[in-house]
């Protein structure tokens, strides 16, 4: 299986200073949009933790929360932020993962020269922006930043579960699985659901 490597990274140019961002959350019908930035060391990381670092949604629960700790330890920079579930329902949800991903490259307590995006959209950075589809199978800091904004992130609705436990958040994180939409369509929608996205608000219209 091939790994991301700093192939990208390390075309940008000896002196440069990269972070890769990614963002987790979209899909969801509650929560905020999270997104994380990472600046690794021009080395990388070490073989033992760089080896074990896939894109997130590759990786069990249990290889994220081990990773996270070590990418934080041995990168130079590392910053997680978030958009609101408010600002999720007044600017949309692309907006809002543009948003969280601009807040947390400014956020990083360094100057990047350039960014490594995840997807086909960029947000307005001051440095230099690359996007790349499927870059968190690609480059290491974008697969780096994708894990520690999904752990994150479950930890977060893991947070709000223990607050509204029929959502079954623990196990989903907000997206719509049946246990989730049976409870929406039983309860009625929570202050941290997305009332623009499709399955809340008909809850919230029906309910009118």
């Amino acid at each position: 299986m091939n790994r991301p490597d700093l192939a990208l990274e390390t075309a940008c140019g000896p002196d440069a200073v990269v972070c890769g961002v990614d963002e987790v959350g979209r899909g969801p019908l509650a929560g905020p949009v999270m997104a994380a930035a990472v600046v690794l060391p021009p080395a990388g990381l070490p073989e033992a933790v760089a080896g074990r670092i896939h894109d997130s949604k590759k990786l069990t629960a249990r290889a994220r929360e081990d990773l996270a700790p070590l990418i934080r330890e041995h990168a130079l920079a590392v910053c997680v932020a978030e958009a609101s579930v408010a600002e999720i329902d007044a600017i949309n949800i692309l907006q809002a993962a543009l948003l969280a991903m601009r807040r947390a490259v400014e956020g990083l307590g360094v100057s990047p020269t350039h960014a490594l995006v995840d997807g086909n959209k960029a947000p307005k950075l001051a440095c230099t922006v690359r996007t790349v589809v499927k870059g968190d199978s690609t480059s290491l800091s974008i697969a780096a930043a994708s894990i520690v904004a999904k752990v994150e992130r479950d930890r977060i609705m893991t947070e709000l579960h223990a607050q509204f436990p029929d959502f079954a958040w623990d196990r989903n994180a907000g997206y719509p699985s049946a246990a989730h939409l049976a409870a929406l369509k039983r309860l009625g929608a929570t202050p941290h659901h997305r009332t623009t996205f499709g399955p809340v608000s008909q809850v919230l219209a029906l309910r009118r």
